[in-house]
């Protein structure tokens, strides 16, 4: 397949490159600079791409066959990434090609049947990471309400953290998934391992889906 990563130099970004390049697909590796170019690994065509441009970004996903959007907001402009993400599937939409769009976990159910979500729950998120997990819903609900782009929206768990790849994981849909402890993680090497699996297999056209232990 051929694959275009937004945000590729990126935490999940960079990993999602490395993940699919490693299983031979054609992947070209889409930054906001030329600044971004000397970060690239030499196996991926490298592209520079303004995610702001729905017109500039669909002349560079034209001849793919997937989309993934792992782009992310810079600190203190959290609410960004709704705008970013806009502009991702506009352009998918012109060209009519199918992206991921690299989530967070906020939307996420707690389980027990608890009404909160990860975000609404009003102990479970450290007031630092609300900015971001306000901004993740937002980008969520906009995915939600798209009717014209071919999407698909990836949650990590509650912890996503550098880590080894062991090369196992669990999804679900709406519910945040914990471990026999009660711990919810996933590495990021995990993550975009689910992520290209994903992309292959096409497991969730226009829906949600999560990842954990």
């Amino acid at each position: 397949m051929k694959f275009i990563v937004f945000g590729a130099t990126g935490d999940v970004g960079s990993r999602v490159v490395a993940e699919a390049s490693s299983r031979g697909h054609d992947v070209t590796a889409a930054v906001r600079n030329e600044a971004g170019l000397g970060k690239l690994p030499k196996d991926v065509t490298p592209v520079v791409a303004d995610v702001s441009d729905p017109a500039a970004l669909a002349a560079a996903m034209a001849g793919q066959d997937l989309a993934i959007s792992a782009v992310r907001a810079p600190a203190g402009r959290e609410g960004d990434i709704v705008a970013l993400t806009r502009s991702i599937l506009d352009a998918a939409s012109l060209i009519d090609l199918r992206v991921i769009v690299v989530g967070g976990a906020a939307r996420l159910h707690l389980r027990g049947g608890y009404p909160h979500t990860v975000l609404s729950d009003p102990d479970f998120l450290p007031e630092s990471i609300v900015p971001t997990a306000r901004a993740s819903m937002a980008q969520w609900e906009l995915c939600a309400s798209d009717a014209s782009a071919n999407w698909t929206y990836a949650s990590p768990s509650a912890m996503l953290l550098p880590g080894k790849r062991k090369g196992a994981y669990r999804t679900g849909t709406d519910t945040l998934i914990v471990d026999e402890d009660g711990h919810s993680a996933i590495s990021m090497e995990d993550f975009a391992m689910a992520i290209v699996d994903e992309a292959q297999s096409v497991k969730f056209p226009r829906a949600a889906f999560t990842v954990g232990y």
